[in-house]
Formats: C-alpha cells, structure tokens, sequence
C-alpha cells in the first residue's frame, strides 16, 4: 500500500517544527509525491544495472532486457533460464551477469524472501539484501525508500543529498558521513521524506520551471 495521507502529514509537519531550512525547502517544492515500485525483483535488477553508468545508458539495458524476455514479466525463473550470452546480448556486463544471476539464486533458493521482506526492521532488512552481489548498502536503502516506503532511511553516501545538503546549509564541500547525520539527526523519524526533498532541490535547479507537484 502506498504511504498513507496521515504519515505523510505528520512528517511534513514535524520537518517543518525542527529544521527551518528543510521548512522553507518543503514550501519552495511543494506536496510529497514519492511513487512506490511494488515490482520488488525487478527494482533491484534495474537497480543494479544502473550502478557506475548514465541513466541514458542505463535505460537502454533495461529497455534491451525487457525486449529480450518479453513477453514474460522480470522475474527470477526467467533470469535465471537465461544464458551469460544471452544477457550480454542486452549490453550487460560479465560483473553484472553475474549480480542479478545472483540475485535470481538467493530469490529462487529462497535466502531472499522479497514477498517477506517487508516485515523486517530497516536495518534486518539491509542485511538480507546486501548478502547478494552487487547490492550494498546504498542500494538496500534505495529499495527501503522507493519500494517499501519506509519514512527513516537516510542514504548518507547518495551524492545528490550530499550535495543538497551543502547547498541547503552553506558548507564550503561536500558532507561527509558524521557531518551529514549531524545535519539530518533532527529529521528521525522521518529523514526518508527531507532526504526526498533533497532530492527535489536536485530537479527543480535542473528545470526551474518544473511543476512541483
């Protein structure tokens, strides 16, 4: 289920009663529209083979992969039914074959139980995900935000909240880790929602004109 009305209110209005520069943020971008992927497997198969390239290039592996499987959905089985050549044929790499053919066993032999992972706690939930290759910790807490919807992750190494974060606060480079959780130790419970609108921050200065909403 997506984040409820409720959740959200509560978080807008205790971001705006403890950070004053989040406070005015949040006015400048406007509603709180973060989308759920509910496609789990999927999410971290694509999460995967955007690591370390464009998002151009990215989006076009993953426009190669669907092509190459369809008319099957993304799935484990069918990952892992395929060859290396095959999957290189979509313009994977030898390390990412071997990620998401990773990914496919720990979701088949049943060590990642994404249709159960949801009754984890944030940090138990890490700690299954990043037992698969290619999958650290930054990732884990991209898949806790974007497809679990969970309202207390703060992805401290995500260059865009870094950079964010020392635009919004004035620093002179860029946070490192005890800088930034200093910084966002006032948005628990809700650092998911300020670091989102960091994010923000990040789009509305690529396209001023952008409809917030």
């Amino acid at each position: 289920m997506p984040i409820s009305a409720t959740h959200i209110e509560s978080a807008i209005k205790h971001l705006h009663g403890v950070d004053p520069v989040i406070s005015r943020l949040i006015k400048q971008v406007g509603p709180f529209t973060l989308k759920l992927n509910r496609d789990r497997f999927g999410m971290l198969v694509r999460s995967i083979l955007s690591q370390q390239i464009s998002t151009k290039a990215a989006r076009s592996i993953c426009l190669k992969l669907n092509a190459l499987i369809h008319p099957q959905p993304l799935s484990a089985d069918v990952i892992n039914k395929l060859t290396d050549e095959q999957l290189r044929s979509a313009g994977l790499s030898r390390q990412k074959v071997s990620y998401i053919k990773d990914l496919a066993a720990h979701v088949l032999d049943q060590r990642l139980r994404l249709e159960r992972i949801g009754r984890l706690s944030d940090e138990d939930a890490i700690t299954e995900l990043i037992q698969v290759k290619g999958i650290g910790r930054w990732t884990a807490q991209m898949f806790l935000i974007f497809s679990l919807g969970r309202l207390d992750v703060f992805p401290h190494d995500d260059l865009g909240v870094r950079s964010s974060i020392k635009e919004l606060y004035k620093l002179d480079e860029l946070p490192g880790k005890h800088q930034s959780h200093a910084i966002a130790a006032s948005w628990k419970p809700y650092s998911t929602v300020a670091s989102w609108y960091c994010w923000r921050l990040i789009d509305l200065k690529n396209d001023p004109k952008l409809d917030a909403s």
